[in-house]
């Protein structure tokens, strides 16, 4: 695994916004992010319904600077009522920090307080960095692939024609996985020992997927996915062929009663997909 980098240590203070005059800020930090246009962007008067109607909305300070937010609001998925959380941003120089961890248990307490059980999101699959926030850092996981949730056209997407496959992510906020990992608490796993339903192909100069697996039925099960997508930008084969293998190991073994419950992180990255229920008929 990649050891820590060392960073200097930031005085970052969270607070709920709750004022015109911050949640208009919160349209500059989308713009610097996610390099939104006007129609993309979030508007203010979006978050100043949402906050007295059950949102929550947090805000990072560095030096009194706002470097970041969260955004989530009530929601209710197949009758279970929770929080969705929608956006989560840090500026560019700030992140690395661990301000965007920071955020997420903010969140999680304030949920806590309002009485949720559970925050949902959505984060896209091949996203290694943010897999390993979300299933190993915070302890969500999931057992749903949406595929091409946004449409092709979106910004969001990583290239021309490459469609917006999204995991659901489910974080059950109150059980005890998730308080151990807030504890710093995690499982130790010897990845070399799993079974692995995707990994990269042998023998090529590319970095691309082999041939999915699909009749693995161990109680883990590894999918490996590249480190850093996001340098792929702007070449369509490697990132089209990832998105398919995963695609494909992902629905199989959500249906066969497996959920994306870990993530290893490092040179090689790898969810750890662990059987939780019985198969879907």
């Amino acid at each position: 695994m990649k050891p820590s980098t060392a960073r200097k240590t930031l005085d970052v203070r969270i607070r709920r916004l709750i004022s015109f005059e911050e949640f208009r800020e919160l349209l500059g930090i989308q713009r610097r992010v996610w390099r939104h246009d006007e129609t993309d962007l979030t508007p203010t008067h979006q978050f100043c319904i949402s906050a007295p109607m059950g949102g929550i909305i947090l805000g990072a300070y560095v030096k009194n600077h706002l470097v970041g937010f969260i955004y989530s609001f009530p929601a209710v998925h197949h009758g279970r009522i929770g929080q969705h959380s929608h956006l989560l941003a840090v500026l560019p120089e700030y992140q690395g920090h661990g301000i965007g961890k920071r955020l997420k248990w903010a969140q999680r307490s304030w949920a806590l307080k309002l009485g949720y059980d559970r925050i949902t999101w959505t984060f896209d699959p091949l996203q290694a960095r943010n897999a390993n926030l979300n299933l190993h850092a915070l302890g969500a996981l999931t057992s749903t692939y949406i595929r091409n949730l946004y449409g092709l056209d979106s910004k969001l997407n990583l290239g021309p024609g490459i469609p917006t496959d999204r995991f659901l992510m489910d974080w059950p906020i109150r059980e005890k996985r998730v308080a151990e990992r807030r504890r710093g608490r995690s499982d130790n796993l010897d990845e070399e020992a799993l079974p692995r339903a995707l990994e990269r192909k042998d023998g090529t100069a590319e970095f691309l997927p082999g041939t999915t697996r699909l009749g693995l039925t161990g109680k883990r099960i590894l999918v490996e996915v590249p480190e850093n997508i996001n340098a792929w930008r702007g070449r369509h084969e490697p990132i089209a062929s990832w998105q398919k293998g995963l695609r494909r190991a992902f629905e199989h073994y959500f249906r066969r009663g497996y959920a994306a419950a870990d993530f290893l992180f490092g040179d090689r990255c790898f969810y750890i997909l662990e059987k939780r229920r019985t198969p879907r008929r």
